[in-house]
């Protein structure tokens, strides 16, 4: 190797390492552990990671119809956490009050408020994306379209929208089932809140 050379490669040679060396930094995290039977097992929560695998579909056509679908659903997703936050908001107020006059009078305040903000968003969508909306709100809220209206305007309200819906198809009592009809729709919202849709 010639004179020059040698310093060349030992310089390379040098920062290589230090790069290494600073490359390698500890987790200076608190660790959890315990001992059982002698042995120390450590232990660390660790992030959640959802892993869903990439859907395969027989033929363009199905193709087309899931992302029609996952279109549809990022649409009214939106109106399902709107429900959800609401309900959180407006349960206790609405419990807290002790008279049905005070009660009604919340609903109806709120209802046209509602109205007011969301009227003509609610009127342009379609009849499929309003089952989907109805099933969202069910996972959102963790209850039946029937039951919350049951809650808030009264038996006979209820009934009267269940029979609004069992006419256009759909059913305000069947609840949300991730892991049976449903499936395809929490594989889609799940997509959307990790931010891959």
């Amino acid at each position: 190797m010639s004179s020059w050379k040698l310093p060349v490669f030992v310089v390379i040679l040098f920062v290589f390492f230090m790069n290494e060396s600073f490359a390698q930094k500890s987790d200076s995290s608190f660790v959890m552990g315990f001992i059982h039977n002698g042995d120390t097992i450590i232990y660390k929560n660790l992030i959640e990671i959802t892993v869903i695998p990439p859907r395969e579909f027989k033929n363009a056509r199905q193709a087309r119809r899931y992302g029609r679908f996952v279109d549809k659903v990022k649409k009214v997703y939106p109106y399902a956490q709107l429900a959800g936050d609401m309900l959180d908001e407006y349960e206790p107020r609405y419990l807290a009050l002790e008279s049905d006059k005070e009660r009604r009078q919340l609903m109806k305040d709120l209802e046209q408020q509602l109205l007011d903000e969301y009227k003509d968003d609610l009127k342009r969508m379609t009849l499929s994306e309003g089952r989907i909306l109805l099933k969202l709100i069910d996972r959102e809220t963790s209850q039946t379209s029937y039951a919350l209206i049951k809650d808030f305007r009264g038996g006979v309200s209820a009934t009267f929208w269940q029979g609004i819906a069992r006419l256009f198809g759909s059913n305000l009592k069947s609840g949300y089932e991730p892991q049976g009809e449903d499936q395809m729709l929490e594989e889609v919202v799940r997509l959307i809140e990790v931010g891959y849709l």
